[in-house]
């Protein structure tokens, strides 16, 4: 596939990085040299410099023979990318995408007016990262977690402490602890000292391993009393840093929960979230780092701890420092890859990536279509994935211990109508059921064809 992704920011730098590595021919524009050096060194790209929206520029990038046009270029008004993406259509490109700041962009209507004049998506990374943390305070046992059709199958993830009933059980022992005739739940994946394993029957469960475990809607009420997770209902947030993911947080969980608080040291930012949040907002100016200033505004008291400052190393500190205060539920904003599993060593409870949640919305388009969903789980380069059966597909042709699956990719269940199970060597895929996969990245590309 040939992919022109214009701005080389954190952003495009990393969809760079990760789509290079799928065979797929890249072309980068942007108009820092600099930038421009810094993603060949990670990259295997073909760099152009130049202006976004130039149309010599975009030619000479070949944009017009592009099935993928992707705008992200950084520190610009929205309108770059939306102009930028709108050219490359009429140019040529067969799909393109471009990344806004306006929420009101992404309203029903909205969405479908720039649907029309041909941007099939339109991202907002912050307000992904957002929606994530939202979903992660309704899941507050696991680490990450992902619903499928409103909760009939459901993934989450468990860090095993030294108190969790799996330590050294097999993967086998672990799946027979269900009484139920039918399967409930699996293990899809471990990861281990940032390496994932897709594990066997005699896979030996660890102290410290994050575990990838896939279930039905019974299935995770049956494990929840198994490990013995509580769940915690949370009804005061905390957050450090007033940032615009901080805000759009804010905004959502005021409307659901008692209190939200936020810390910000800038006196001008906090000034417009005080007036732009609702009244059960509390925003204090203050330097969220300092202990004395968390004791004060009361942090014991709070279920939840949100570190959103957009400086990583601060953010996992304050997360550590508020579990020693506590809090039961911490996440972290961690925007630098290489730090993410040394958050969850510290005891971060869950790590928000922009770039990772965005990079999976934006995989899906180098996908069929019949992929209706990809996601980047943190603690693990692997990826989770949904797909539409199609009629005729290749997964539909035999039980699923007699077709070749790609090795290092597992399906872990599907929704047949109103029936969700979890899939095991017998079980036949019929056309339009929805099948949830979990794949490391050079195998997804296989999978793929398995559903055209």
């Amino acid at each position: 596939m040939k992919i022109v992704i214009q701005g080389a920011g954190e952003v495009g730098s990393h969809l760079a990085k990760m789509l290079s590595r799928e065979d797929n021919d890249i072309t980068v524009i942007d108009d820092s040299a600099q930038r421009l050096h810094s993603i060949t060194e990670i990259a295997d790209v073909i760099a152009v410099e130049g202006p976004p929206s130039s149309l010599k520029v975009m030619r000479e990038a070949e944009v017009q023979h592009a099935d993928l046009f992707i705008s992200v270029v950084p520190f610009v008004p929205q309108d770059v990318n939306i102009v930028s993406a709108l050219l490359a259509k009429n140019l040529g490109a067969a799909k393109v995408t471009a990344r806004i700041d306006d929420n009101d962009f992404l309203t029903p209507e909205n969405k479908l007016l720039f649907k029309q004049m041909g941007i099939e998506l339109m991202f907002y990374p912050e307000r992904l990262a957002s929606d994530e943390i939202f979903e992660l305070l309704k899941h507050s046992s696991s680490s990450e977690s992902m619903d499928f059709a409103r909760g009939r199958l459901q993934v989450e993830v468990f860090k095993l402490e030294e108190d969790s009933p799996l330590l050294d059980m097999k993967i086998a022992e672990f799946a027979a602890i269900t009484t139920k005739d039918e399967l409930q739940f699996r293990v899809i994946a471990i990861s281990r000292g940032g390496q994932t394993i897709m594990p066997k029957f005699d896979t030996k469960l660890m102290y410290h391993d994050l575990v990838f475990i896939i279930a039905t809607r019974e299935g995770m009420q049956f494990l929840m009393k198994f490990l013995g997770k509580n769940t915690v209902e949370t009804d005061k947030v905390m957050i450090l840093g007033g940032s615009k993911i901080a805000e759009l947080v804010a905004d959502r969980l005021s409307k659901k929960i008692s209190q939200v608080k936020i810390l910000e040291k800038d006196k001008e930012r906090a000034m417009v979230l005080s007036e732009k949040l609702d009244d059960n907002v509390i925003v204090v100016v203050g330097d969220g780092r300092n202990s004395e200033l968390l004791v004060d505004e009361g942090i014991k008291d709070f279920d939840a701890f949100l570190a959103l400052t957009g400086k990583d190393e601060a953010n996992v500190l304050a997360c550590v420092v508020a579990k020693k205060f506590g809090v039961e539920r911490t996440i972290a904003e961690v925007e630098n890859i290489e730090y993410i599993h040394l958050a969850e060593e510290m005891g971060v409870d869950s790590v928000i990536n922009k770039k990772l949640i965005t990079a999976g919305r934006l995989f899906k388009l180098t996908l069929s279509g019949k992929a209706r969903l990809v996601k980047y789980m943190s603690g693990t380069d692997a990826e989770v994935l949904e797909y539409t059966v199609a009629p005729g597909s290749a997964i539909t042709k035999g039980a699923l211990k007699d077709l070749s699956f790609p090795k290092d990719s597992v399906i872990g269940g599907l929704i047949r109508g109103s029936e969700s199970k979890i899939a095991i060597g017998s079980t036949k895929i019929e056309a339009y059921d929805r099948v949830v996969v979990f794949a490391l990245p050079h195998a997804v590309k296989e999978v793929d064809k398995f559903f055209k």
